[in-house]
């Protein structure tokens, strides 16, 4: 026996998902032959775990985060790291320094695999970890890869900022000029935001849709730093994301 309220709430899923832009609640629930009301209810549910965002000015609903999230979740589980976990750390190897893949969950980052390399600082990423994403470069990377919408939805309002760490942007017009630089660079840094004296650089694993699955970041003593190592490494950690976008897909 079917339980409606599942297959209502899948089906609207499955209608939003096929959609190219988002949808007023009274085509959702024309289109599905629902009752208005049962619509409006079931979307409010969406909304509020995240899988459907409402877009007020233009009164229409599209997919939220969380349905991307689940949506590339098999990526971020044990297929992404049996694919990861050596090129991982063939890149600590060719670096000198400690790699790492994260994945992102909400407006944080996890962290999945570490390899530490041999005489470096240890690092508080170690997996299982969860920081947030706006003061982390892997974060910062997949960030900057969301579309627009996404970012908005995870960034809805000024208790978002107040629970990042230091040196996250405090409003969503800074996390905007600081995604437009990382995707200008080409990747995404921070120095001693995370651990004091230790600064890294990431790019994002993209999936079939473009989708950030990941990201790979590799973390150096900023001591060491200058525009040298930096181009070094940010060329090392662009062969093993593209490596890995090219096996999930991407």
């Amino acid at each position: 026996m079917g339980v409606p309220a599942a297959e209502q709430t899948l089906a609207i899923l499955r209608h939003l998902a096929s959609q190219a832009s988002p949808l007023q609640a009274s085509a959702i629930a024309r289109s599905l032959e629902l009752p208005r009301s049962t619509t409006y209810h079931l979307l409010n549910t969406l909304i509020e775990f995240g899988f459907v965002v409402h877009y007020p000015e233009q009164r229409v609903y599209g997919l939220g985060v969380g349905a991307y999230e689940l949506g590339s979740g098999y990526a971020r589980q044990e297929p992404l790291q049996r694919l990861a976990r050596r090129p991982i750390a063939a890149l600590a190897d060719r670096c000198g320094n400690s790699a790492h893949l994260s994945v992102l969950l909400g407006r944080d980052v996890v962290y999945v695999i570490e390899e530490r390399a041999a005489g470096r600082p240890l690092l508080i990423t170690e997996v299982g970890v969860r920081l947030p994403a706006a003061t982390t470069a892997s974060g910062r990377a997949m960030l900057a890869s969301l579309p627009h919408p996404q970012v908005r939805a995870l960034y809805a309002d000024r208790e978002a900022f107040s629970l990042e760490g230091p040196g996250a942007p405090t409003s969503l017009s800074q996390l905007r000029r600081m995604l437009v630089d990382v995707r200008a660079n080409g990747f995404a840094a921070e120095h001693g935001e995370v651990t004091e004296g230790l600064a890294s650089v990431a790019m994002p694993v993209l999936d079939g849709t473009g989708y950030p699955v990941a990201s790979v970041a590799v973390t150096y003593p900023q001591a060491e730093q200058s525009p040298e190592l930096v181009e070094r490494l940010v060329a090392e950690v662009r062969t093993t994301t593209r490596m890995l976008s090219r096996r999930l897909g991407g």
